[in-house]
């Protein structure tokens, strides 16, 4: 099977969430405790060699959890009032950085790192993304809102595109729950921690991503939601049947209900 046999869905256009400059627009909301600040910090298991990149640090909360436990923390945030306030309250920390600047527009580092963010919940996405394509992020620990760190780890018994997408290269685990209670200002729905970890062995290898996430683009852009059915528009309905038999895939199963590791089996099943 080429990769001209699974030609890629041209992705909608949504609108940019780049140009939404303060903390409302964005949706961001700082943890009203130091001990939650703890618990998200121990659940996203920062180790004392690991250099952090925190995003939107806001008034450090999170960063003073960091800085007892990373070798180095460097912090980017947009507000330059935050950016002020940290440099005066933890300045001091030989270990520390924060500099002002859009996340987004940052160049991973050249060394393993990890990313911990509580971030505004408008460019979840963006940051998720960034962190994917990061080559050398190790993994990352994303307050996200419940729905969002829900959908994207299979806990609603569907799988997203983007999970789906990148699961042979990482895993996406959904993590602890906290209330909107515990921010400030309140927002309007629960939250959860988003955890990815970048796997130590992938489970194809790199130069099969490109036809691998093809497939996937192929999956997700059917009539009728059934991945059986993508498939018999670019391969002969016999192949296309049989290669979801040997994956464990129903004809009829709406694609967002298929497991990923039956798209692996499924894009094995297709390649021999």
């Amino acid at each position: 099977m080429s990769r001209s046999q699974f030609p890629r869905a041209r992705a909608p256009h949504t609108k940019s969430a780049r140009d939404l400059s303060n903390r409302k627009a964005l949706s961001q909301n700082f943890l009203r405790d130091a001990h939650t600040a703890r618990a998200f910090v121990d659940a996203a298991d920062v180790r004392p060699n690991d250099h952090v990149i925190e995003v939107g640090p806001g008034d450090g909360m999170v960063t003073r959890a960091l800085l007892d436990r990373a070798r180095r923390v460097t912090a980017y945030e947009k507000d330059r009032h935050f950016v002020e306030r940290l440099h005066s309250r933890l300045g001091h920390h030989e270990h520390f950085r924060c500099h002002q600047a859009d996340f987004r527009d940052v160049t991973p580092p050249q060394a393993p790192f990890s990313v911990v963010a509580n971030a505004p919940f408008g460019i979840t996405t963006d940051i998720v993304r960034w962190c994917l394509r990061a080559r050398t992020l190790t993994s990352a620990a994303l307050i996200t809102q419940l729905e969002f760190a829900r959908k994207h780890t299979g806990d609603y018994g569907r799988w997203s595109r983007l999970t789906v997408a990148h699961w042979p290269e990482f895993d996406f685990e959904l993590g602890m729950r906290l209330d909107r209670r515990e921010f400030r200002p309140v927002p309007q729905v629960d939250a959860a921690v988003l955890h990815l970890h970048r796997r130590t062995r992938p489970l194809l290898p790199p130069d099969a991503m490109v036809d691998y996430r093809d497939l996937v683009d192929l999956g997700f852009s059917g009539i009728g939601g059934a991945l059986a059915a993508s498939l018999c528009r670019v391969v002969p309905r016999r192949v296309a049947h049989q290669a979801c038999a040997e994956a464990g895939i129903a004809r009829d199963q709406v694609v967002g209900l298929v497991p990923p590791d039956r798209w692996i089996s499924l894009f094995h099943a297709l390649t021999r």
